[in-house]
């Protein structure tokens, strides 16, 4: 019963709540970056070609149907018998994406999901499953295996359901230029929120709407639904409410692109099931910002 982490990107939670960062060094692509193609949005059949699972926007979430966190009051689950689990925090943006993933591909029978508490997390869970500690993970075949952006792959390659590979040489290739970026375009918003870089969100933000530019055949990175939008919308979700809330800006404002972003991410079901509360996680950003402010 193997458990492999692969990767250095930081793309797990071990805290709650967390919107954590990679603490090394990264540059910002500036704002002459080969990204830009000047190109208006273009909405095209990328509906049909997909077969979105389509609902109307939904801006509230209903958390009454999702299974209860476990926590250290749990008895232990038995753990490699043969089942998939993926292991998540509701409040995890790095666990959302493997959550999102999940949906996506229509494997609700196939995986089971297992939240945990990351405040009150069981202990078993570090000891029999997972010796990180952390989530997302995931068991299947007597392993289990972590990472958010490596555990997305992992989902889209081992198991059925629609594609959400790159398909094509010239998209795999900007695929991994964005999925590259995404501890520095989080870094980067940070820094403006904590005060430290007044314009860094702002180039991380054009640099987003730029990517958003390059393909035609939909409103997506890729032109298509793909991982790469699964790996950032966990994140630019809680962007959005922060920024709008706490500083009263709007980082759709000015990026039409990204906008359409939003709003064609929001008629997704398989991701609308895994968004948080806005008001609870804007509430829990400010507890959490309020304390770190507070520390000698």
């Amino acid at each position: 019963m193997a458990s492999v982490s692969v990767g250095v990107r930081v793309s797990v939670c071990s805290s709650y709540p967390s919107l954590a960062l990679s603490s090394r060094d990264v540059s910002l692509p500036s704002s002459s970056s080969s990204l830009y193609f000047g190109r208006k949005i273009h909405r095209s059949s990328f509906d049909a070609d997909l077969k979105l699972r389509r609902t109307k926007p939904v801006l509230a979430v209903i958390n009454s149907s999702r299974v209860p966190e476990l926590d250290s009051s749990s008895e232990p689950l038995q753990v490699f018998d043969g089942s998939t689990r993926l292991y998540i925090s509701y409040t995890c943006p790095f666990a959302q994406r493997a959550w999102l993933a999940r949906n996506y591909k229509g494997l609700q029978d196939k995986i089971e999901l297992v939240p945990i508490n990351l405040k009150h997390r069981p202990a078993w869970y570090k000891e029999k499953v997972y010796p990180a500690n952390k989530v997302p993970a995931l068991e299947h075949n007597n392993r289990v295996i972590g990472e958010s952006l490596d555990l997305i792959k992992y989902i889209d390659t081992n198991f059925e359901g629609p594609s959400l590979a790159p398909n094509s040489a010239e998209k795999e290739a900007f695929a991994d230029e964005l999925i590259s970026y995404t501890d520095s375009f989080s870094k980067a918003v940070r820094s403006t929120l904590s005060g430290a870089d007044s314009d860094a969100a702002d180039a991380a933000f054009d640099y987003i709407e730029q990517a958003l530019s390059k393909f035609r055949e939909g409103p997506f990175f890729l032109g298509l639904f793909s991982l790469v939008d699964i790996a950032y919308i966990p994140f630019i979700e809680r962007y959005h409410l922060i920024f709008k809330d706490v500083m009263n800006v709007d980082i759709t404002s000015g990026r039409p692109n990204l906008a359409l972003w939003i709003e064609e991410m929001n008629t997704i079901e398989a991701y609308t099931e895994t968004r948080q509360d806005p008001q609870e996680l804007v509430e829990r950003y400010k507890i959490r910002a309020q304390a770190e402010a507070a520390r000698p």
